[in-house]
């Protein structure tokens, strides 16, 4: 055969046209029963119904995920498109990535938009920590399954009869680093010591994360970005009131084993439940829909660090210190520094993390970053977070802030994850 030479195709800019996501709820309460894919539905069918999605044929596919899930929720994308208003002919699948899932997500989908393998997708993730997963204890696993290989009905008894009463607790989901039998937040504690993260500084950033998402939904910002769920209209974990110095009041639950603990449940994220959606799309696509785009996915970036020997060790590369390496790396390849960007986002598993980043990012030689620039819609601290929705929700409240802002405008986004890993990405508005 022949080979037949054709010019590379070019890569095409990546539209993000707009967002959607049901309220957050703390675990245990509103959303208690709501399963991951009634949530992430409620959040699809609020895009599909602002921006008329239920044509067939019009979105190419969806890609979502979520980090807790139950055995039915295998196909949780293509299941939430069956029970959604889109085109059931509509492809999806799901991704994990932990709490960069919903980045990754959308990373997923805009690499297929820009090669031109298809012109529209919806991304994004959905966690409950409500309904959280309940594992069987794994010597009743083993003994079911020697039951089950048995070949006669004496066998099959004699198996089943080594069952005790300790076999039946279940196995609890837990939120620890299964290589180091740390917490998220036992990690966080020991980076924030080693990199001299304060307990003041850190209330103050949660206090001023929780006015800034208080006035964003006073002012309206999020009325065409969160459909009401289950009788909320905003997040849960808002405190409008929240000041420094109730903050300061509360109890350290983290790093507790070493002297003048800083983190509270105050300045640390509450386990959530919750679903968000990006639109992305080419500039055709939008353009023949009369849709302007918010902004355009321009750049992004993942790391990873070795936690299990650096954050123990002392905390250079904490569990959730993957950013400080990919956002340099990101900005290197775009031949920019932070003084570049207009605004910042960065997700706020624990304040102390959010301050540690910060660091380290100027320790690596960039600028420091204004208050005034950083998260100026309020971020996790505030809203709770749902480990998988959490990318999708800043890259709509960041592009929405871009687009209201006059002129050429950028944002940077930085995602901390478990596992040591990190999402980056550069939305911008030309």
């Amino acid at each position: 055969m022949i080979p037949v030479n054709r010019p590379p195709r070019a890569v095409r800019r990546v539209a993000i046209v707009g967002g959607s996501r049901i309220p957050f709820a703390r675990s245990d309460g509103p959303y208690a029963t709501a399963s991951n894919q009634e949530m992430l539905t409620a959040a699809v069918d609020g895009l599909a119904k602002r921006y008329g999605l239920d044509v067939p044929g019009v979105v190419g596919e969806l890609v979502a995920g979520a980090v807790l899930k139950h055995s039915r929720d295998f196909n949780l994308a293509r299941e939430t498109v069956l029970g959604s208003k889109l085109d059931p002919r509509t492809p999806a699948y799901d991704i994990q990535q932990a709490c960069g899932t919903g980045l990754q997500a959308v990373v997923a989908a805009a690499n297929k938009i820009a090669l031109g393998q298809t012109e529209s997708a919806i991304a994004g993730g959905a966690d409950t920590a409500s309904d959280a997963p309940l594992g069987v204890n794994d010597r009743l696993r083993r003994i079911l399954l020697e039951a089950r290989r048995a070949k006669t009905t004496g066998a099959r008894l004699k198996a089943l009869a080594q069952v005790r009463p300790a076999h039946l607790i279940p196995d609890i989901p837990r939120n620890a680093e299964p290589r180091t039998r740390l917490s998220m937040g036992e990690h966080a504690a020991v980076t924030a010591r080693a990199w001299g993260v304060g307990r003041a500084a850190q209330d103050e950033l949660a206090a001023t994360s929780h006015r800034r998402l208080a006035a964003a939904y006073d002012d309206g910002f999020f009325q065409d970005l969160v459909v009401p769920f289950r009788g909320l209209d905003r997040d849960q974990n808002l405190r409008p009131d929240s000041t420094v110095e109730q903050l300061a009041r509360l109890k350290p639950v983290f790093g507790l084993d070493a002297p003048d603990p800083t983190m509270t449940a105050g300045n640390s994220t509450p386990l959530t439940d919750g679903a968000a959606v990006v639109l992305l799309a080419s500039e055709e696509w939008a353009d023949a829909r009369g849709l302007e785009p918010l902004a355009y996915l321009t750049a992004y970036e993942t790391a990873a660090v070795d936690f299990v020997h650096g954050d123990v060790a002392g905390g250079e590369d904490g569990l959730l210190m993957a950013p400080a390496y990919a956002v340099p790396r990101m900005l290197e390849r775009a031949g920019l520094g932070i003084e570049d960007f207009d605004l910042v986002e960065i997700h706020e598993a624990f304040a102390s993390q959010v301050l540690a980043t910060l660091a380290a990012w100027e320790k690596r030689g960039l600028a420091p970053v204004g208050r005034d620039r950083l998260n100026t819609a309020g971020s996790s601290l505030a809203t709770g977070h749902p480990f998988a929705a959490t990318g999708a929700r800043i890259v709509a409240t960041l592009a929405k802030l871009l687009a209201e802002r006059e002129g050429p405008s950028r944002g940077l986004i930085s995602i901390c994850a478990a596992g040591g890993q990190g999402v980056t990405a550069i939305l911008e508005r030309p």
